[in-house]
């Protein structure tokens, strides 16, 4: 950083700011898009909170360089967006699309001209329909579909991505969209979630692997959602709720893509879909481990829930964000040393963090003052800098996120932009926790300045 201090990190600290492809770009039959498992689900009556989807979303594909101008005027050094799988390679499999690989070839030409630095993930949670409909992520042939696919885009992509990231958040996408129901493909089956866990894991590392062969030398990791679990009651049966939580989500992840296992008992509840060579393949090395996390979770035990874990609400009296999200940041210093004490300390960006608030309050110039995000990111970016100064090797901060956008389940009702988006017009207008994070990334100094958030 331009100024160095005793406790600040010796590399450049990376600033960034985060999106998703089914998100934001909309478009969501043109130029050759197939559809994806977010556009079947979203078709369903009552799947969607608001009834909305993600047809027009913030209209991205076509104000993609409106979007670069907010990213280049935030002053961060990278920007970590999605390449829709469908958009690119309609039925999954097969040939690509020119058209959808030319619109990314375009966004990553107005990023990099913008001085920011193209951070791309290949898989952010829609799958091409036509795979779905070969079985999806409980078919262990989308693994290999999901390599093919990678290896492909890649190489059409070219040299101008500075990092890929393999997946995103494959916990999230295996428990909420296979065993709970609640996110696409709307699956709620115990054993194709753990099915599709194996598969998600086993398609990261054959995904490593092909970017690695498609561009030897471009650094390569993958994203994982990591959330502490705490027992909401006393009592052994709680705190076993709890430790079975955090197997199912965080190790059933992190130990195979650290350790080549799985932890206890899921090893032999997964026997039967892992196959000679899997444990191996799910271990190819990475650079870097994109961390995402938002709040911590309690649970409780519960024999008529999945698992026999329920989650519950925060205990009353704790802050929260709209999400109903206890406001925790000790959560993220507690994740971030676990990596280190326990899987080797890897380089670590966090890759998502940010909050939902409702946008009621004005500021003089009509922009939204939603000074309860600006105090959340204070909270957690100090945490952030804690975990520093413990020794995690942690290497840079993305902001969740650009522009409110099409929240999954929860539509347009949770806004967790940095930028507002009007809904009649698509306007995008700047928030008192946008100019927050602009000033605090120009400083630079990290983490001085953090104070300078809650101006």
């Amino acid at each position: 950083m331009s100024r160095a201090r005793p406790d600040v990190p010796a590399a450049p600290f990376v600033w960034g700011v985060s999106t998703s492809a089914y998100q934001i770009e909309g478009a969501v039959s043109e130029a050759g898009k197939g559809p994806s498992i977010w556009d079947a689900f979203t078709s369903l009556p009552g799947r969607i909170v608001d009834g909305s989807d993600g047809s027009t979303a913030t209209d991205h594909f076509r104000r993609y360089k409106e979007d670069v101008r907010l990213i280049a005027d935030l002053g961060v050094g990278a920007y970590r967006f999605s390449v829709s799988w469908p958009r690119v390679m309609p039925s999954g499999k097969g040939r690509l699309e020119q058209r959808g690989v030319d619109f990314y070839l375009r966004l990553i030409e107005e990023v990099a001209s913008a001085g920011v630095e193209p951070w791309v993930c290949l898989y952010h949670w829609d799958l091409p329909l036509a795979l779905q409909e070969r079985g999806g992520w409980p078919n262990r042939d989308t693994a290999y579909y999901y390599a093919d696919y990678v290896e492909r885009i890649a190489t059409a992509l070219g040299s101008g991505v500075a990092r890929y990231f393999a997946m995103n958040e494959p916990n999230v996408h295996a428990l909420l969209g296979h065993v709970a129901g609640v996110h696409a493909p709307g699956v709620s089956d115990l054993m194709a979630g753990l099915a599709a866990v194996h598969h998600l894991n086993l398609a990261t590392g054959l995904g490593v692997e092909r970017l690695r062969s498609a561009r030897p030398g471009t650094p390569v990791g993958s994203i994982l959602n990591l959330q502490g679990f705490v027992p909401a009651r006393d009592g052994e049966e709680h705190e076993a709720a709890a430790a079975f939580a955090d197997t199912a989500f965080n190790r059933a992840f992190l130990d195979p893509l650290f350790r080549g296992t799985y932890p206890e008992p899921l090893d032999g509840m997964l026997e039967s879909v892992i196959e000679s060579g899997d444990l191996e393949a799910c271990k190819a090395p990475i650079d870097m481990l994109g961390v995402n996390h938002y709040t911590r979770l309690w649970v409780l035990a519960d024999g008529s829930a999945p698992a026999g874990v329920k989650l519950v609400d925060p205990p009353k009296g704790v802050t929260r964000t709209a999400m109903g999200w206890e406001v925790a940041p000790e959560g993220l210093l507690d994740v971030l040393k676990r990596l280190k004490d326990e899987y080797g300390n890897p380089p670590v960006y966090i890759t998502e963090n940010g909050a939902a608030y409702p946008d009621g309050t004005r500021m003089a110039d009509g922009s939204v003052d939603d000074g309860a995000r600006v105090r959340y990111l204070h909270a957690y970016l100090n945490a952030a800098a804690d975990a520093w100064r413990a020794g995690c090797d942690l290497r840079g901060y993305f902001a969740w996120t650009l522009v409110d956008n099409f929240e999954w389940a929860d539509g347009f009702t949770r806004r967790f932009g940095l930028v507002e988006l009007v809904p009649e017009t698509l306007e995008r207008r700047p928030k008192r926790s946008y100019r927050a994070y602009r000033d605090l990334v120009s400083s630079g100094v990290w983490p001085a300045s953090l104070t300078e958030l809650e101006r």
